[in-house]
Formats: structure tokens, sequence, C-alpha cells
């Protein structure tokens, strides 16, 4: 029995000898990283541009303070875009195709996806450097309507480039 025990665990550490005699296994444990990592990055971006949406609604009492009721229906325009795009990143299933999915992902898509998710955090630090515009309008009382455009045209494009990942994933682009 000592040596049967023996031989099976000096097999210990053969994963990469399994994953050779199964076809597809290799593809199969790939994937999956590639599912969590989507997973993690998206968790990780839609946490950061949450906080940055509580400093909007920051923005909007200051403003509200200061007699700006006027702008509000413009901010709650800009918020519902911010909103959206957060929504859409925090809730939407892991992106990449399963073992047995007709749509498969290929090498060049990946590329793609990675760099949609690259822009992901870009789009963070887009959205603190336009509600750091707009703090600083709201403060001076003056450019306050620019910049809720500038910060309502960027949720609009950051949806607009989020459609375009998932138009990859689904195999439409």
């Amino acid at each position: 029995m000592d040596d049967l025990y023996a031989k099976i665990t000096a097999r210990r550490g053969s994963l990469e000898r399994l994953m050779e005699k199964i076809p597809g296994f290799r593809g199969y444990m790939e994937m999956s990283a590639r599912r969590q990592a989507d997973r993690l990055i998206r968790e990780h971006v839609a946490a950061q541009l949450k906080q940055q949406l509580n400093r909007l609604a920051q923005i909007e009492k200051m403003l509200l303070d200061t007699g700006g009721l006027r702008y509000m229906s413009q901010t709650r325009s800009a918020k519902t875009k911010f909103q959206t795009f957060i929504d859409r990143i925090a809730t939407d299933r892991p992106g990449y195709s399963g073992f047995f999915d007709a749509n498969k992902i290929t090498a060049d898509d990946l590329q793609v996806i990675y760099a949609f998710d690259e822009a992901l955090l870009d789009y963070v630090e887009q959205f603190k450097e336009r509600l750091d515009a707009l703090q600083e309008a709201a403060q001076n009382g003056e450019g306050v309507e620019g910049a809720i455009q500038a910060l309502d045209a960027l949720g609009m494009e950051a949806n607009a480039a989020y459609d375009l990942r998932e138009n990859i994933l689904k195999g439409i682009a």
C-alpha cells in the first residue's frame, strides 16, 4: 500500500500532463481565469466610479446651497448617464465566451477587449477630472453649465464605448 501511495503522490503537480491529455481543458482553465479577471476589473472600476458619483451628489448640494436650482435638471441628466455606465459595468455577466458557447472570442478579440478594459480605467480618471472642473465652477460660480455639459458628454461617450465592448463580446463587431 505504501508503494501505491508513493507512486500516486509522486505524480502530484502533474496538472500540465492532465491538461495535455484532456482536449480543450487548457483552454477551459484559461477562459475561467479570463472570466475572473474580467469580473475583478469591472468590480474595481465600478467601485472607483461610485466614489466619483458620490462626489457629484455633494457638488449638486453645493450648487443648491448657492442658488443653483436651475442646474438640477442638467446634473440629473449627467447623473443618469453616469449611473447607467456604472450599473452596466457592475452588473454585466462575465464577458468571455464559455467552453461550449457558440460565439468564441479570438486572441485578436481579447486584445481589443483588453484595450477597452484599459479604457474603463481611463474613464475613472476622466470622470474625476470633469467632476473637479464642475466643483471648481460651482465654487467660483462661473462655467457651471459648460462643466455639466462636459460631464454629460463624457457619460454618453463612456456608455457608447461600453456598447462597442459588448458588441465585440457578442461577435457583432
